[in-house]
């Protein structure tokens, strides 16, 4: 199976790396290449769990669009 990861450092420099289609699937590592090895494992584990508790495996995302005008105040 494929799925879309994102990966973000957090403020004290770890990698946080999340699949938003399975719900709390989230991993760390202290680099990008890290973080994204262990979602793997992470991902893996959260399907097991899922699958024994008879969830859906994943859940729908979405892709939206909002339209964001810099510059304004937020008054």
């Amino acid at each position: 199976m494929k799925f879309i990861i994102t990966i973000f450092q957090d403020e004290d420099g770890m990698y946080i790396a999340e699949c938003p289609a399975i719900p709390g699937c989230i991993s760390q590592g202290q680099t990008e290449a890290e973080a994204e090895n262990n979602i793997h494992e992470a991902i893996r584990e959260c399907l097991t769990v899922r699958a024994e508790k008879g969830m859906p495996l994943t859940v729908p995302t979405r892709q939206i669009e909002v339209e964001i005008e810099w510059g304004q105040s937020p008054h």
